[in-house]
């Protein structure tokens, strides 16, 4: 496809670079880059400052109507993605396309205002001088038909009845939602977003996140969230992309990114991860919590991710049948969390609901429930 740039739009020419040589696995996300129902495209994606590689060969298909969210580490190089889609930044390699159009290739870009792209920042970056309904109407040509949809908007995020009031008259959630209406009212393609709910009140996140999904799902906006919140990500996004070092480990859905982790380090970051070593073979392994079944086919010596839910406790009053004692209990209202010795050294945690009777030195017997995923064995854990 040819680079629809005009000559003003081109900020630097071109250049080749073999630092950009593509000479590391690319990762494959579940929907295929090339899908016609994607409005943005992201293939290849590179980015340097200095000697530092911040992007590193990232690849991105978002479908039409889906959130997807970059999860990672402060570092990994998600808000640096964004901002090269939100053309803030320059590519040194890669093509970024927005619905069929190619916006950016190396060392040139359609400019931010061209893109068709809206952005939620961390800060809501609100005029404190403007009203809220001109803060939404900012940048909109002057007109009835804009001003029937700033309308619009308002009643889309419910703040209609304060479209007279001035920034600092609303709280944290509404100033949070008056800029999501501003990033809507232009029906941009892509709506992108920063760590919008970090700014907030812990009580007050998770009733701002469920409005925000709200928003998003009935103005069937496509979008792009960034955040270092892996609880943030799994319950709001459609589709969860796990970032480290610049590169995309593993994209797909909340429940296949915790249940089935591409590797070690997507299961370590994504949930409460604890690895025992065994002996597999084919679909069966030999552990110290006995003969366990494999969702994956493996062989050899092995580590099995069991999380803390899979963990089942029965109690050994007779201490006759138990493999293990509760060496502390932790209470958190709607679950506990329990420490297990088991009497082969091993300690580890499970999670319960809020009732039971187990206390700390109880006798217990330990299983796991469910077939558990193995992965090859971590010689620096052994």
């Amino acid at each position: 496809m040819a680079l629809e740039l005009s000559p003003s739009a081109v900020l630097n020419p071109p250049a080749s670079d073999p630092a950009f040589a593509d000479d590391v696995d690319r990762v494959v996300c579940s929907v295929p880059l090339d899908s016609e129902d994607c409005p943005i495209h992201c293939l290849g994606l590179v980015k340097r400052f200095g000697a530092n590689l911040v992007v590193n060969q990232l690849d991105l298909a978002v479908r039409k109507g889906e959130l997807v969210a970059l999860l990672g580490p402060s570092g990994c190089g998600k808000t640096t993605t964004l901002r090269l889609i939100a053309g803030l930044e320059m590519l040194d390699a890669g093509r970024i396309e927005i619905d069929g159009r190619v916006v950016a290739r190396p060392r040139q870009g359609v400019p931010p205002e061209r893109r068709n792209v809206g952005m939620v920042f961390q800060d809501y970056a609100l005029f404190p001088h403007l009203s809220v309904r001109r803060n939404v109407a900012f940048g909109m040509p002057r007109g009835r038909v804009a001003a029937v949809r700033v309308d619009e908007v308002l009643r889309l995020v419910g703040l209609d009845h304060r479209m007279d009031a001035m920034p600092h008259e609303l709280s944290g959630g509404q100033q949070q939602r008056i800029a999501l209406a501003r990033a809507l009212a232009p029906n941009p393609a892509l709506i992108l977003l920063d760590e919008p709910f970090s700014n907030l009140d812990v009580d007050l996140r998770t009733a701002v996140r469920r409005d925000v999904r709200r928003i998003l799902a009935e103005a069937g906006a496509t979008a792009i969230l960034v955040t270092h919140d892996q609880e943030e990500a799994l319950s709001l996004a459609d589709r969860v992309a796990v970032m480290w070092q610049g590169r995309i480990l593993q994209c797909a859905s909340p429940e296949e990114l915790y249940h089935r982790p591409a590797n070690r380090q997507v299961a370590t970051f994504v949930g409460d991860s604890q690895f025992i070593r065994a002996t597999a073979s084919g679909r069966r392994a030999g552990s110290p919590l006995g003969d366990l079944p494999l969702v994956n086919q493996a062989h050899g010596e092995v580590d099995l991710l069991v999380r803390p839910e899979m963990i089942r406790l029965s109690p050994d009053p007779d201490g006759t049948v138990g493999n293990g004692r509760v060496a502390e209990r932790a209470f958190f209202g709607s679950y506990q969390l329990m420490t297990v010795a088991l009497d082969c050294g091993l300690q580890l945690k499970a999670r319960l609901g809020s009732y039971g009777g187990f206390r700390g030195g109880d006798r217990v017997n330990v299983g796991v429930r469910g077939g558990v995923l193995a992965f090859p064995a971590d010689e620096a854990g052994a």
